[in-house]
């Protein structure tokens, strides 16, 4: 299934699309009131959506609709640094020896189709393609070989990172955290539709010009082994999201550099789950994030 959160009406609902549709489940089944309640009712909504689709009832148009983020305000949103060799190579770092996780706030959520900001101050705004786990049930010390059965399902996510901000602290999370710089989506693509989440051709495109080509099983710590690791540590609740680092291509190691701009677009595709896009924009007077 494609799960989504989506504005209908003026209200925000979740549902799943099929095809060129979306069948709406807020108050139509249980536990539909947003993403995170409905991926803590584990199966019990997993089977209760899929039989909704089969009814073929409640159903509108896609384009009649607008497509959040699939989980517009996660509860952790956890990205990890240095996760690809290629783009190790190319920051001239070391491989890390753990996993190099870090906080992007979860104010910096948007969907697909809605806009990255390019703030007043800055003007080293860089893209980075990943993949992102969802996590579908509450868990702590999760073996690697049990780790699949706590994923709800893949999406698309785009680190935006602005550069000079990343590099102030070592904790990288200023920068990783500017409004607007958590693209995710267009939906969340349930586990049991990904055999393998690591044989995934990513892809990322600025403009035309394709910046990254890479598969996601060139991953250092792949997405078992995070979660594994992560558990050690903290408890991972319904709705948590990871995003498992980029590949090579960043906009920081292009001569010139290929920082983002006003008027550009980011496409980030990924095989078997989809393709989220973003434009760019300077940022807006008086913007705030809608809670």
């Amino acid at each position: 299934m494609k799960l989504v959160t989506l504005m209908h009406n003026g209200h925000r609902q979740i549902g799943a699309v099929v095809d060129d549709s979306v069948v709406i489940a807020t108050g139509n089944i249980r536990h539909a009131e947003d993403m995170l309640t409905f991926l803590a009712s584990g199966q019990e909504g997993m089977a209760a959506m899929r039989n909704l689709i089969a009814a073929g009832q409640h159903r509108h148009n896609l384009s009649d609709v607008q497509l959040l983020a699939p989980v517009p305000r996660p509860g952790k949103f956890l990205g990890i640094g240095l996760n690809y060799a290629d783009h190790i190579s190319e920051t001239g770092r070391e491989k890390p020896e753990y996993p190099t996780f870090f906080t992007k706030q979860s104010t910096c959520v948007i969907g697909n189709g809605a806009a990255i900001h390019c703030p007043e101050v800055s003007e080293k705004v860089d893209y980075e393609g990943e993949l992102g786990f969802v996590i579908g049930k509450r868990c702590r010390h999760v073996p690697v070989e049990k780790a699949p059965e706590v994923i709800a399902g893949f999406t698309v996510c785009n680190d935006v990172t602005v550069r000079d901000w990343q590099h102030r602290t070592p904790t990288w999370t200023l920068g990783k955290s500017f409004d607007t710089h958590g693209p995710m989506g267009p939906w969340l693509v349930t586990a049991d539709e990904i055999a393998d989440p690591h044989n995934l051709i990513l892809k990322t495109w600025v403009n035309d010009e394709l910046r990254q080509n890479a598969n996601t099983g060139e991953m250092l710590f792949n997405c078992y082994e995070m979660i594994a690791y992560l558990t050690q540590a903290m408890t991972l609740e319904p709705g948590d999201v990871i995003s498992t680092g980029t590949p090579a291509g960043v906009g920081v190691k292009m001569k010139p550099r290929g920082y983002l701009k006003p008027g550009q677009s980011v496409r980030i595709e990924i095989e078997g789950i989809g393709c989220l896009t973003n434009p760019v924009i300077a940022e807006p007077e008086h913007f705030y994030v809608e809670s």
